[in-house]
C-alpha cells in the first residue's frame, strides 16, 4: 500500500498518539497519525483539498485531500464543551482550500485557563488504505504502520459483528443507531444525546443494563467507554453526524438538555465536590508545576555544594516563593471564574488577603509578628494575612460569586458597572477578614494537620494506605479532591509527600497493563494494551485502567497492591516532592536532589505489579 507523508497543520511538539490523554485518541481508535503538545493558535491546511466537516464548536476539522487522504484535525480534548469559545474559523465547510491556508485560530492559554487540555491529535482516519503514515513537524517526524506485517495482518482482520433482527437494507447509519438504542437499553434509558467530530455522546440513566460489549461489536463502531459521566461511543469523523441524527430521529433529545449539566447532575455529592474542587484548582496547577520545578532545580544545586550567589538566590526565592504568597489570590480568582463571578474581582479579593497592612501568616508562624486584634460587639477577633492559606479564598470565592450575582438582581443597569463591584468587593472583605477567614483557617490547619500525622505514620503505613487505594479513587472520578490538600501541603510546608506516594500507584498500573500486554499472543490486541499503556508512564492512568486492568480485574488489583508498596516505602522514605500535578516520568524533574528513592519507588511499584500481573493473569480469563 501507499505510505504518505503530512506537514503537520500546526506549530508545538510533536508526540505520539498514545500520550494523549482521550483513550479514543490514544489506542489509535480514531485512525493513525500524531499529536501537537503545547500548540500555537494557528491551523493551516497541510493539503490541497475539501473541508469536509467543520462543527459549530470549531474545535475540529475534517479534510479530505485531492489525492483521497481524509484528515481529521481534533484541537485539544473535549474542547467541544467550550462551544466554539475560545475559536474563529476562517473556512467553511464545503470549501475548497490550498496547502499552507489559515483554517482556524484559537487561544490556548484561554482554553487552558478553562480547564482544558490543548493537545492536538492529527490523524488519517482511512488510515487502512495507506501504508506508513508519517506527520512531521520541523525537523521531527513519527511514523505508524507499514512496517510491521503482524500490525498488518491485524488491520486486515474483519471486525466483530452482532447478531440482529434490524433490516439489513436500511442505511448503515439507521442500523447503526437502531442497533445503539437496542443495546443501550431503549429510550427509557437515555436521558440526553449529542455529538463532537468523531463520538456519540449520551447521558444514560442506569448504565448497568448497556450490553457495552455488543455496542462495540456493532459493524461501524471503533470503541466505546465511560468518560465524565458520559457514555461515549467512538463513529468517526462524518460518520457520527449521521448516526446522531438518525438516532435522534423523532425523539426530543436535540436541545432538551445541558448535557454537561446533566453530567454534572448525574454525579454522586463526593463527585460533585471533586469536580467542583477539579475545575478551581486546575487552572492553578501549571504555575504550581513551574515553581515545583524551580525549587527542585534549586534543591539539586544546592545537593551538589554548588554555592549559589547572593543576588541569585534572592532571584530563584522569587521564582519559588511568589506563587505561594499570592496563593490566596490564584485560588479566589479561579473560585470566582468558576462561580460565575467577575474573575477580576477575585483576583483583587484574593491579594486583599495577603495585603501588607495585615501581619504575614509566615512572620506569625515563626514568631515575628503577632495578630492584629479587633474588637467586633464586644468579641476579639484576631486579624492576619492568609499567605499560603487555601479555605479561607476558596470559600471568600465561592460567597463574593452568589453575593455578586444576587446585588445584580436588584441594582438598575445603568449603576450596576460601579454599585456592584463595589458593594462585593466592601461586604467580602469585611466578611472575609473578621469572620470567613478566621473560621476557615482554624479548620484549615486542624484538617491539614491530621493529614499530614496520617501521612507521616510510622514505617509508611500512611503511604500503603493512600497507594493502596488511590487509583480505586481515580475510578469513581473524586481524586481532584486531593488538590486543594496538595497545595496547602506545598504551601505550608514547601514539599508535597501524597506526589511521592500516588506516583507509585500510577506506575503500578502501567506495569500491570504493560504485563497484559506482554502476556496477549494477539498481536492487535497487544498493540492495543501497549498504546494504553504508555501514557500511564507520563502519569495518566485512565486508559490502562478503563482499557485495560479494569476489564480483566485481576490486572487492575494488582496495580493496587503495587501501589501499596510503592507508597509505603515513599511514607518509610519520607519521600516529598517540590511540586504537584506530573509524576512518574515527568514528575522526575520534582525530585533531582532525592532521585534514587524516586526511582526506587517507581521500580517497586511497577515491579511488583507487572510480577504479579505476568505471573498470575491469564488472557483467556
Amino acid at each position: 500500500m501507499q505510505d504518505i507523508r503530512i506537514d503537520s497543520p500546526l506549530k508545538g511538539r510533536l508526540i505520539p498518539l498514545s500520550e494523549v490523554t482521550d483513550p479514543a485518541f490514544a489506542s489509535g481508535a480514531m485512525g493513525r497519525g500524531a499529536a501537537i503538545a503545547d500548540p500555537e493558535g494557528r491551523v493551516v491546511s497541510p493539503v490541497d483539498g475539501e473541508v469536509t466537516v467543520l462543527f459549530g464548536s470549531k474545535h475540529a476539522i475534517g479534510l479530505h485531500s485531492a489525492d483521497g487522504v481524509d484528515i481529521l484535525i481534533h484541537v485539544g480534548v473535549d474542547t467541544v464543551k467550550l462551544e466554539g469559545k475560545h475559536f474563529t474559523a476562517h473556512v467553511a465547510q464545503g470549501d475548497t482550500v490550498k496547502r499552507g491556508q489559515l483554517l482556524l485560530e484559537f487561544d490556548p492559554e484561554a482554553i487552558r485557563a478553562e480547564g482544558y487540555e490543548t493537545t492536538t491529535p492529527v490523524l488519517v482516519t482511512n488510515a487502512a488504505d495507506y501504508g506508513k503514515i508519517t506527520l512531521a513537524l520541523d525537523d521531527a517526524e513519527i511514523s505508524s504502520g507499514g512496517d510491521d506485517p503482524a500490525e498488518e495482518k491485524a488491520e486486515a482482520v474483519a471486525p466483530a459483528t452482532v447478531e440482529d433482527d434490524i433490516d439489513p437494507n436500511l442505511p448503515k447509519e439507521e442500523r447503526v443507531a437502531k442497533l445503539i438504542w437496542k443495546y443501550v437499553g431503549g429510550a427509557g434509558n437515555v436521558r440526553s444525546a449529542e455529538h463532537c467530530a468523531t463520538r456519540l455522546r449520551l447521558i444514560v440513566n442506569d448504565k448497568s443494563i448497556i450490553d457495552e460489549k455488543a455496542i462495540e461489536n456493532i459493524d461501524g463502531v471503533k470503541g466505546q467507554f465511560f468518560a465524565a459521566a458520559q457514555y461515549q461511543i467512538i463513529l468517526g469523523t462524518g460518520f457520527v453526524d449521521k448516526v446522531f441524527d438518525a438516532f435522534v430521529a423523532g425523539t426530543n433529545l436535540v436541545g432538551a438538555v445541558n448535557s454537561k449539566q446533566e453530567a454534572y447532575d448525574q454525579m454522586t455529592p463526593m463527585q460533585k465536590i471533586s469536580r467542583t474542587l477539579g475545575d478551581v484548582f486546575v487552572p492553578i496547577i501549571p504555575v504550581l508545576v513551574a515553581t515545583g520545578l524551580f525549587m527542585g532545580l534549586r534543591g539539586a544545586v544546592q545537593s551538589l555544594g554548588i554555592e549559589m550567589n547572593e543576588n541569585l538566590v534572592r532571584m530563584s526565592q522569587i521564582l519559588t516563593d511568589t506563587a505561594f504568597a499570592f496563593l490566596p489570590a490564584l485560588v479566589c480568582w479561579s473560585t470566582m471564574n468558576r462561580f460565575g463571578g467577575t474573575p477580576v474581582i477575585g483576583i483583587v479579593l484574593g491579594l486583599m488577603l495577603v495585603a501588607p497592612q495585615l501581619p504575614n501568616a509566615y512572620a506569625i508562624a515563626a514568631g515575628d509578628a503577632v495578630p492584629i486584634t479587633m474588637d467586633i460587639f464586644g468579641i476579639p477577633i484576631p486579624v492576619v494575612g492568609y499567605q499560603g492559606s487555601v479555605l479561607p479564598a476558596l470559600v471568600l470565592g465561592i460567597f463574593a460569586a452568589r453575593l455578586q450575582k444576587w446585588f445584580k438582581t436588584f441594582v438598575p443597569d445603568i449603576i450596576d458597572l460601579i454599585v456592584t463591584p463595589f458593594l462585593t468587593l466592601l461586604v467580602s472583605m469585611l466578611l472575609g477578614l473578621l469572620i470567613i477567614g478566621p473560621i476557615m483557617h482554624t479548620l484549615e490547619i486542624g484538617i491539614f494537620g491530621a493529614v499530614r500525622t496520617f501521612l507521616e505514620l510510622p514505617y509508611g503505613i500512611g503511604g500503603l494506605i493512600v497507594g493502596g487505594v488511590h487509583q480505586v479513587i481515580v475510578v469513581f472520578g473524586v481524586h481532584h479532591v486531593f488538590n486543594a490538600l496538595e497545595v496547602q501541603l506545598l504551601a505550608s510546608t514547601g514539599l508535597d509527600p501524597f506526589n511521592a506516594i500516588i506516583t507509585g500507584a500510577i506506575v503500578a498500573q502501567g506495569g500491570a497493563a504493560v504485563a497484559v500486554a506482554a502476556r496477549t499472543h494477539d498481536a492487535k490486541k497487544r498493540a492495543l494494551y501497549i498504546s494504553s499503556a504508555v501514557p500511564a508512564f507520563l502519569g495518566i492512568t485512565e486508559p490502562a485502567i478503563f482499557g485495560i486492568n479494569l476489564r480483566f480485574m485481576k490486572p487492575f488489583i494488582y496495580g493496587l497492591v503495587g501501589g501499596a508498596c510503592a507508597g509505603a516505602i515513599a511514607g518509610f522514605l519520607h519521600l516529598a516532592g517540590t511540586g504537584m500535578g506530573i509524576t512518574v516520568l515527568p514528575g522526575t524533574l520534582l525530585y533531582l536532589d532525592h532521585l534514587a528513592e524516586y526511582i526506587l519507588v517507581n521500580a517497586v511499584g511497577f515491579g511488583v505489579a507487572f510480577g504479579l500481573t505476568f505471573t498470575f493473569f491469564r488472557p483467556e480469563e
